[in-house]
């Protein structure tokens, strides 16, 4: 009985899985977000095949199935990353997709290592599952997109109940499972977080998603200002507070602005995000930190100030926070800024 409701409940998740990936796709969905999203449901279908034994075998294909199904947590890794504005480094992208393929490997035709690739697979995935997380989490306070905050809350929960849950059972165990009611609270898991994605993915904000309609690139731009009364008294305050150097504070949160402005924390998350068009409280801050770089970095009063020592004064904790921000934001590095402008001087007198 057990074994037949794990079948059906399989069989439903990858017709919903199935489904979602042709509504996604049907959208001009960015290039990046869409091959993570038919990475995704591919692995999560292979996955579902792979992991009961009431699918039947094809012999020759089963490596291949394997290695789809081994990928999931890749995937709903980077995609998590790219929803979240945080691209991970390509070099570790190379190790955890390197990781995965010699596991994999081993597993298959390593003969004697093949249970060290078993624990090497699950390491690499649990990694990804616990990175996921601390994304997701401890950045959620300067996300400002109200949808998103509640994906940053629900979905790693989700994430950390099924795959990582699943992860560590058959790592405890040192074998891939094989308990009807575990398959059934596992097939259940994955059915519930595809739900779960196709609301929280159809009803997220659709430039996070989407790609624009014209031939411009995302960035932080704010839109022309249409504020209502109470919205411009919040904005002179915030424009106020920021004249007088409180993006300098370092450590700055959201809620210590709100707090200083006197005012509801929602409130100030709205209008930076819904008329200032941020969707990131760092990339405000960022926005008025930089501009005043730039004027100390050109400023001959400064030229012998170390950068390190710009970059603290600005609120930044560390000079490679500050080089990260500088070349987002100018396509330069603070110190190749200095040495252009101080090149072009002389040929400016």
């Amino acid at each position: 009985m057990i074994e037949e409701l794990d079948l059906l409940v399989r069989l439903v998740a990858i017709g919903a899985s199935l489904m979602l990936l042709a509504l996604l796709v049907e959208g001009e969905m960015r290039s990046e977000v869409r091959l993570s999203v038919v990475g995704l449901v591919v692995g999560t279908v292979g996955y579902l095949i792979n992991s009961t034994p009431l699918i039947g075998s094809s012999g020759w294909i089963d490596p291949w199935v394997d290695l789809v199904s081994l990928s999931p947590p890749f995937w709903i890794w980077l995609f998590a990353r790219q929803l979240f504005e945080r691209e991970p480094p390509r070099r570790v992208v190379l190790l955890a997709v390197s990781g995965l393929l010699i596991g994999w490997l081993l597993g298959w035709y390593g003969g004697p290592v093949a249970m060290a690739s078993f624990y090497g697979v699950h390491l690499v995935s649990l990694a990804l599952i616990v990175d996921l997380v601390r994304v997701a989490l401890m950045d959620r306070e300067d996300d400002l997109v109200e949808k998103r905050r509640v994906v940053r809350l629900v979905l790693p929960l989700l994430v950390a109940a099924q795959a990582g849950g699943i992860l560590v059972f058959e790592m405890l165990t040192a074998t891939a499972m094989a308990i009807p009611w575990v398959q059934l609270l596992n097939a259940a898991l994955i059915l519930v977080l595809i739900l779960f994605a196709g609301l929280a993915l159809l009803r997220t904000d659709p430039e996070l998603l989407w790609q624009r309609t014209d031939d411009e690139p995302l960035s932080e731009t704010p839109p022309p200002l249409t504020l209502t009364p109470s919205e411009s008294v919040l904005h002179e305050k915030l424009m106020g507070a920021m004249d007088k150097g409180a993006y300098r504070i370092t450590g700055l949160t959201i809620a210590a602005l709100a707090d200083q402005l006197g005012t509801p924390e929602h409130r100030l998350r709205a209008l930076i995000n819904r008329r200032l068009g941020y969707r990131n409280f760092s990339a405000f801050l960022n926005r008025h930190r930089i501009a005043e770089a730039r004027e100390k970095l050109v400023d001959k009063q400064s030229v012998d100030v170390p950068i390190l020592t710009i970059a603290m004064d600005l609120g930044y904790n560390s000079l490679a926070t500050f080089n990260r921000a500088f070349r987002a934001e100018t396509g330069t590095t603070p110190s190749d800024f200095r040495r252009l402008d101080s090149k072009q001087s002389p040929a400016q007198n």
